[in-house]
């Protein structure tokens, strides 16, 4: 506010202070409505103040707009119930935010319609009684076309000119944020509304909010309705709820910028020098700095997520619980990012049989989800080839390994140890050429040293990032977790979370903070 209004003055600064005063005192003597209503007389007069006098958007229409939507919210406010209005605002706001993303304005019309025709869908298959299947199959269509043509449509596209030789126009279209998680949660919703997991939500505004919830939209959790349909209509908010979810979202933000982004510079550096520059410990330290920045940041950005739906109110679903203490990748994955692989089980793999139609079928069906899996990751053969891979090694685990690795921990753990990053480089490395360089690079023997390879070139990295990879092993067990939940609400706990949030923003203030990494998919 002191930047958008300019309050570096007396006289705005008194105005700001005093319209401070009125609100708590407004808070805790006015009505519900009474108070909305003020609060949004407030707000539109920052806005109009910033809009009109700042920006200079004096022209009819744009002021014809603030009027009109200062006005609805008015009457809204007004009319609705506290809960209600909140929605609304979660639904509004979180919609501003995803366009801030987006950047163009038919992205969030799309976004708009699709949570409109899913919403309009889940009532028709609660109250039809011979379509049931009709409307789903539209609905599972509607939603995966728009992923599809999105994000496999290039990819698609080039493939057919290449084996068929054709000369199909490449159109470079850019895929809309976070379209791979609402779409997954509104298939979610109108096959648990077929179902009758879920029952179908009447009103336009809750379903909004559960599908545009800002925390959780453009980078998930993957969050199903029915984990949420109870919140939408009776939640509580709390002091305490309150601070629990600042002090996950503080976690959640020191995993991001003190962990991730440090540990992930080795990466960088090794991307900068060229797969075929780097010495065989190099590579190795490269694929588990790796590593351990997808693991924290993604996992950074789900307790981001967790902690300001609490703060709103919300307990969002668990994303990852320590995966990197796993004895088999079969467990990894039920680890990581936890709501993806329930979504594939519940939505997929039951669906298609599961288990429960011989082994061969169960081959099958698990082939399908690793492919999808893959899939759903990127739109690039490495991914197919990742998808592949995982299914083998999992295969290979429930049929041969498995058991024995489970019964032997030590084992179990050094074998995670090895075949973790190797995994991750596939996800990685995107070209082909490159990823057989890397691969080859890890193999002492196979490697061949340029000649312009700096002498013990690993010495080096590993003096600068020593500390991030000692974090991110710490970070990956449950120890730290465990001192946490012990001093949760203690004031040493507190002084540690301030300071970690002093110093990510700090870094941030430096330029040391990176795209998610999972805002690609």
């Amino acid at each position: 506010m002191f930047y958008v209004m300019g309050l570096l003055r007396p006289l705005p600064i008194l105005i700001y202070l005093a319209t401070v005063i009125w609100v708590l005192y407004e808070s805790n003597t006015a009505n519900e409505k009474r108070f909305r209503c003020v609060v949004i007389v407030i707000a539109a007069a920052a806005a109009g103040y910033y809009l009109f006098h700042i920006l200079h958007y004096v022209k009819p229409v744009p002021v014809l707009i603030f009027i009109v939507t200062a006005g609805i919210l008015l009457m809204i406010s007004y009319s609705s119930s506290r809960l209600q209005y909140q929605n609304l605002v979660i639904f509004t706001g979180s919609t501003i935010f995803y366009s801030f993303g987006v950047g163009k304005p038919v992205y969030v019309v799309l976004f708009l319609l699709t949570n409109l025709l899913n919403f309009i869908v889940g009532q028709f298959i609660e109250n039809s009684r011979h379509a049931k299947k009709l409307w789903l199959f539209f609905g599972v269509v509607f939603n995966f076309w728009w992923l599809i043509f999105f994000k496999y449509w290039t990819f698609g596209t080039e493939n057919i000119n290449t084996i068929f030789h054709q000369s199909l126009t490449v159109k470079n279209i850019i895929l809309p944020i976070g379209i791979s998680f609402y779409t997954f949660q509104n298939v979610s919703y109108i096959a648990d509304v077929y179902r009758g997991k879920a029952q179908a939500e009447k009103n336009f505004i809750n379903y909004g909010a559960y599908i545009s919830m800002f925390p959780q939209l453009i980078a998930g959790p993957i969050v199903t309705y029915d984990h949420v349909a109870k919140e939408l209509k009776n939640r509580k908010h709390t002091l305490a709820k309150v601070e629990d979810g600042l002090k996950t979202f503080t976690i959640g933000l020191g995993y991001k910028v003190l962990i991730a982004n440090q540990v992930g510079g080795l990466w960088s550096d090794i991307s900068m020098v060229g797969f075929d520059s780097i010495s065989s410990p190099l590579a190795w330290l490269g694929i588990i700095a790796y590593s351990f920045q997808l693991y924290f940041d993604f996992c950074g950005y789900s307790l981001m997520a967790i902690g300001l739906g609490k703060i709103m109110g919300f307990d969002l679903p668990r994303n990852f619980d320590h995966p990197y203490m796993s004895v088999t990748m079969t467990e990894f994955w039920r680890r990581w990012h936890m709501t993806l692989g329930t979504w594939f089980k519940d939505y997929v793999y039951i669906p298609l049989g599961g288990n429960r139609k011989g082994p061969q079928r169960l081959f099958f069906n698990t082939l399908v989800v690793w492919l999808f899996t893959g899939l759903w990751h990127g739109a690039s053969w490495n991914f197919v080839l990742w998808g592949l891979v995982l299914f083998a090694i999992i295969m290979s685990e429930k049929y041969w390994t498995g058991k024995f690795f489970n019964e032997h921990k030590i084992a179990g753990h050094a074998y995670m140890i090895l075949i973790i990053p190797v995994t991750w480089l596939l996800f990685a490395v995107t070209d082909f050429h490159e990823l057989g360089v890397y691969f080859r690079n890890l193999i002492p023997f196979l490697h061949k040293k340029a000649a312009y390879v700096m002498d013990n070139d690993y010495v080096h990295y590993w003096h600068k990032y020593w500390k991030y990879f000692v974090a991110g092993l710490i970070f990956s067990t449950r120890i730290p977790e465990a001192i946490y939940k012990k001093m949760k609400n203690s004031i040493l706990t507190a002084a540690v979370l301030l300071l970690v949030f002093w110093a990510s923003v700090y870094c941030m203030y430096r330029g040391m903070d990176d795209p998610f990494m999972y805002f690609r998919f």
